[in-house]
């Protein structure tokens, strides 16, 4: 259940952070590292999406790990956005709260399959 509620957090994550770098590169700000976020948060849904096809409980773990570390690169490049008040405290509570509920989900289930070996 909590792997069917990642493809779908993490999917609809994934459709926010496009649209929010949209955004950002309409406001002409940022544009380096715009694709840094586009790339980290959309990296998230790919390997959790990925580890459903796992060859091996390794192979599950180790993709959701990957995930798990995309999204604290994630919340990285979220944070200087917000910093440098390029995204305004609305987009940013929303994606951080987003972002923050797939890594909580991510943790609980590498924990879970961790101990299922």
């Amino acid at each position: 259940m909590a792997d069917n509620q990642l493809v779908i957090l993490s999917k609809t994550f994934a459709v926010n952070v496009i649209n929010l770098c949209d955004l950002l590169k309409n406001r002409k700000k940022a544009s380096a590292i715009i694709s840094q976020l586009l790339r980290s948060g959309t990296s998230i849904g790919a390997n959790i999406h990925e580890a459903n096809y796992a060859s091996s409980k390794a192979d599950f773990v180790n993709k959701f790990q990957i995930a798990l570390k995309e999204c604290y690169e994630t919340d990285y490049w979220l944070d200087i956005f917000h910093d440098t008040e390029i995204v305004n405290e609305e987009e940013y509570s929303e994606m951080i709260s987003q972002c923050s509920k797939i890594r909580k989900l991510l943790i609980a289930s590498i924990n879970t399959a961790k101990k299922n070996e």
